[in-house]
């Protein structure tokens, strides 16, 4: 038989593992997924200077403040915000969460808005067509390939 054969304990997976690149790490870490929520931070402050106009919309919008001891997955190292100091606050921003359900339906609310702005730009440019010289909105793309 072969002679020339490695052991079998020398052809482990673990030995042939690829070395992982170094990365670098996220500025602001992600808490674990929550069914039927959606996370985002929102900012407290700028260049040191309160922001508490921001804070108040959205916090009416529907958005509200985690609490450290829910997500102990993130390090905090110290107390930011004294309003705030039950919170995950990073940087000046904080760690909100919102329903699912809000946060699709402000999507599609905005959608529509950004939708209807379209609507009144196009209808504004073709109010100025003159059928001489047809003005062409097309906002469609297309991608073509060389043959050669």
């Amino acid at each position: 038989m072969a002679e020339n054969r490695l052991t079998r304990e020398l052809e482990s997976r673990e030995k042939t593992v690829r070395k992982q690149a170094w990365r670098r790490p996220e500025l602001l870490p992600s808490p674990d997924p929550e069914p039927g929520y959606v996370y985002r931070w929102i900012r407290l402050s700028t260049q040191g200077q309160a922001d508490p106009t921001n804070v108040s919309s959205k916090l009416r919008e529907g958005w509200e403040p985690v609490l450290a001891k829910s997500h102990p997955e993130i390090f905090l190292s110290g107390i930011e915000n004294e309003r705030f100091k039950d919170n995950i606050v990073i940087g000046g921003l904080i760690l909100c969460r919102a329903p699912e359900e809000m946060v699709q339906e402000r999507n599609a609310y905005y959608q529509a808005q950004a939708q209807g702005q379209m609507t009144a730009v196009d209808n504004n440019l073709m109010r100025e067509n003159d059928p001489r010289m047809p003005m062409f909105n097309d906002r469609k793309s297309t991608v073509t390939f060389g043959k050669g």
